[in-house]
């Protein structure tokens, strides 16, 4: 429809800024898949574009909300404007509202409708308020939290000839900001020297705050928290962590921050970590650095856990072993209230009540911690000193944890750190029968499944009759055959970006082979000793 055509409207011959635009914006309809369209443009002047757009895209079941301020109504060119505009959309048809205010606080009030919506948010956007670029950028920022996913989003006047480009009082300047900020969650459509720059949103939509009288459970997320979660890798761990991770963030809902403590990453490998978290952009990796001080360089890679607590830059973390497997959205983990107590963990399914290197008394597993990070930095100095000492843990850092913090930890269920499935899990013991309720529910339905034992164990436990099934991760040269997640440890891996049939291939194919064949020297070595011996 040529709108400028009809006499039936009332537009100024002069001030004709869109109908060129007119063949180009309907090769841009069929983008929009919605059944009733809704539209918001930025600046109406009167109406020419919002008037295409409520009879080619909006029609009868759609809306169009247009934002004008109209010289707030205080000059007699203003309230014409205004008067033009309503002629003429009421004559076009279709739902329409028209909102007098300059842009910010208009754009402000159609966000607090909009969380109250049904369905909420706009399939097409034209953002054509202002030609300063802070105002520009600003429009555009308000106007992509009302986008849905996969909406038109238009920019009028980039390359506009009045004022230089570079200018502050030029719109390109505010635009290019905004493509540079949302790098990455649009495809462009318009061709180089178009002169309106041209969107389609490919993320989904965020309101991305709430007003008082609306809050009900989305606080936490509109206030733009999260969970933290940590892990600590060296180059061996590269694929259970990425299966770790590709896991909680298919079953994790809402902002997630990972952190990961490099003990010994290849570019190669932090690459490939990079890889799983692509289709999410609300989670976030950061790579971190071993302190100076560090124990894990001095004692091993298992004692990385006490170095991640001076180095992670947050107040409270929910470490993972990277040996792990999510089922439940950690979310409600996260908010788990520790009581006062700066540990939160689950029993250890092997040791419930602790062994004879740490005593008796409720022992936890440090394959699952909630941390408050506050309060254990207080304590690290006296934390270090103990790792330092002349003791032999047995477990390493987990019983040490459990030496300075006994008592003083909160027990968080089973189901968020199931251990020993399919194997010493269902051995029968004094102290595990002490824990029976807990340890049903985790074997029924756990959320968080743990493949506690060695990667590549020995072969005489592998061959020995009387440890069947034997404990081992999936993933070691043996596989763990007792192990009830054990293949859907392996249908993760197969999800994960670019690991296609790494199972019997190329790098990884490579490492079972050699860690069998290493097994076989050191169980052929023991045999040649035994033979010395007698």
């Amino acid at each position: 429809m040529a709108v400028s055509l009809n006499e039936q409207f009332i537009f100024t011959p002069t001030q004709d800024w869109f109908s060129f635009n007119v063949e180009a914006w309907k090769t841009l309809l069929p983008l929009v898949q919605s059944k009733a369209p809704r539209a918001l443009e930025i600046g109406s002047w009167e109406g020419r574009s919002a008037v295409f757009l409520l009879t080619e895209l909006c029609k009868t079941e759609g809306e169009i909300v247009c934002i004008d301020h109209f010289d707030l109504m205080r000059t007699q060119a203003g309230r014409e404007r205004y008067s033009r505009i309503q002629h003429n959309l009421a004559l076009a048809g279709g739902r329409f509202r028209v909102k007098d205010k300059f842009s910010v606080p208009a754009l402000m009030e159609v966000l607090v409708e909009e969380m109250s919506a049904t369905v909420p948010g706009f399939d097409w956007v034209y953002v054509d308020g202002s030609h300063e670029a802070d105002d520009t950028f600003l429009d555009g920022e308000l106007a992509w939290r009302l986008a849905r996913k996969g909406a038109v989003f238009i920019f009028d006047d980039y390359h506009w000839d009045t004022q230089p480009q570079d200018s502050r009082h030029h719109p390109k300047r505010g635009i290019d900001a905004f493509l540079s900020l949302h790098e990455g969650e649009y495809h462009k459509i318009s061709e180089e020297g178009q002169y309106q720059m041209v969107l389609q949103k490919t993320s989904d939509m965020r309101i991305g705050f709430i007003v008082e009288d609306k809050i009900h459970d989305g606080l936490e997320s509109a206030l733009g928290y999260g969970a933290n979660v940590a892990y600590t890798v060296d180059e061996s761990y590269v694929t259970p962590l990425m299966v770790s991770i590709h896991s909680l963030l298919k079953a994790t809902t809402g902002r997630v921050s990972i952190y990961v403590l490099d003990c010994g990453l290849s570019e190669e490998g932090k690459q490939a970590i990079v890889k799983t978290i692509a289709t999410r952009e609300d989670v976030t990796l950061t790579f971190l650095e071993l302190p100076p001080d560090s124990l894990a360089r001095e004692k091993g890679a298992m004692w990385a856990r006490i170095d991640l607590i001076s180095v992670i830059p947050v107040e409270r973390t929910l470490y993972l072993d990277a040996d792990t497997l999510v089922f439940g959205d950690i979310q409600s983990l996260w908010k788990t209230n520790l009581g006062g107590n700066v540990l939160g963990a689950a029993v250890d399914v092997g040791h419930p009540y602790g062994h004879e290197g740490v005593g008796q008394g409720k022992y936890f597993n440090s394959g699952v911690l909630l941390m408050d990070l506050a309060g254990i930095r207080r304590r690290l100095p006296q934390i270090k000193e103990l790792a330092r000492g002349a003791h032999h843990w047995v477990y390493k850092d987990q019983d040490l944890l459990n030496v300075h913090f006994r008592g003083e930890w909160h027990e968080v269920p089973l189901i968020w750190n199931a251990q020993g499935l399919g194997t010493y899990a269902d051995a029968q013991s004094t102290d595990r029968a002490q824990i029976a309720t807990q340890m049903e529910e985790m074997k029924a339905k756990p959320s968080l499944v743990h493949f506690t034992g060695p990667m590549n164990p020995d072969v005489e436990i592998v061959l020995n009759p009387w440890v069947q099934p034997y404990t081992a991760k999936p993933w070691g040269y043996a596989g763990a055959p007792g192990h009830p997640f054990s293949e859907a440890w392996w249908k993760t891996l197969r999800e994960v970006p670019g690991w296609e049939g790494h199972r019997t291939s190329g790098a990884f194919g490579e490492y079972t082979k050699r860690e069998k064949g290493m097994a076989l020297e050191r169980a052929q070595k023991k045999l040649e000793d035994i033979g010395r011996i007698r």
